[in-house]
């Protein structure tokens, strides 16, 4: 049976593990809540009580993290899952990341002979409790094919975006995309609705014109227009304001590295960086519709 160890074991991190135990894996986990590690032991995971043993046992290790740093230090340093890691074990960081750090990485797993990729993920909460998760990954297509059947356990849609790095690039200019989509959507409800247009009118003929996005669409802003969106519960995160920030940040550092203007990204960033300033960044990134309309009283 093959053995995985899984470190990260937050909103993404747990149903994740829930889903490879789910489909019979034998997952080792460790973070450094000891909390989180006791919720996932009553499920049927095995607690570990450092990096080193969980690189030790394990034939696959897997990170969700928040940051480059985290990553970084869990990955290097004498203490590190890299010092411990069997030969050609295989590593994915399911994380979103700097581009460059995931490069370093990269580089640093092949002088260990332990194969890596990265695996960043879309669909929020929701997904990763559905195992409906989007992954984009990057390194070796040799490798991504070993990895492939292990994150079909965890997601719906597995793609293969090229060579290192490309994970994390992919995921990057898709969520610029997104926090740019979701303050346009916002902007158009909210003038729709000072103009004296009811908002299921108006999404019904935007979301068969021109303006259909998966913003309007699949995740809309204002409330009571679409089942199971945030906007129907009090803007409870499913992928939490503060996130969207941190992914605005990543994509504003990748295009520095290549020097490459995104001015409506920028745009954004601005704008998520106010509302997270002003107490939001728990709230779900849709919410910024609420402060929009402010705004425009």
């Amino acid at each position: 049976m093959t053995t995985i160890g899984f470190i990260g074991l937050g909103h993404m991190g747990n149903p994740m593990v829930q889903n490879l135990l789910k489909a019979g894996y034998k997952v080792k986990v460790y973070d450094v809540s000891t909390a989180a590690i006791e919720s996932l032991v009553a499920s049927g995971a095995i607690p570990t009580n450092s990096l080193a043993d969980v690189a030790k046992e394990s034939d696959v290790l897997i990170t969700m993290l928040q940051t480059g740093e985290q990553v970084s230090g869990v990955c290097l340093g004498q203490g590190g899952i890299f010092a411990h890691a069997r030969r050609d074990t295989l590593f994915i960081d399911c994380s979103s990341i700097e581009i460059t750090i995931t490069r370093e990485l990269h580089n640093e797993a092949k002088m260990q002979n332990i194969w890596m990729l990265d695996a960043p993920v879309s669909g929020g909460m929701v997904g990763a409790n559905a195992a409906t998760l989007t992954f984009m990954v990057g390194g070796e297509e040799s490798v991504f094919t070993t990895a492939k059947p292990i994150l079909e356990k965890m997601g719906k849609k597995i793609i293969y975006a090229g060579k290192d790095g490309s994970g994390q690039a992919a995921k990057i200019c898709n969520n610029l995309i997104l926090g740019i989509s979701m303050i346009a959507v916002s902007e158009g409800f909210n003038l729709a609705e000072k103009l004296g247009l009811d908002k299921k009118k108006f999404f019904e003929i935007s979301s068969n014109a021109s303006g259909q996005c998966w913003a309007m669409t699949s995740y809309c802003p204002a409330p009571d227009v679409i089942d199971n969106v945030p906007s129907n519960n009090e803007y409870k995160a499913g992928f939490a304001a503060k996130m969207m920030l941190k992914d605005l940040h990543l994509a504003q550092h990748a295009a520095e590295t290549v020097d490459v203007a995104i001015p409506l990204a920028s745009e954004a960033t601005e704008m998520y960086t106010l509302f997270v300033n002003q107490g939001n960044g728990d709230l779900d990134f849709s919410a910024i519709i609420k402060m929009l309309a402010d705004e425009c009283k």
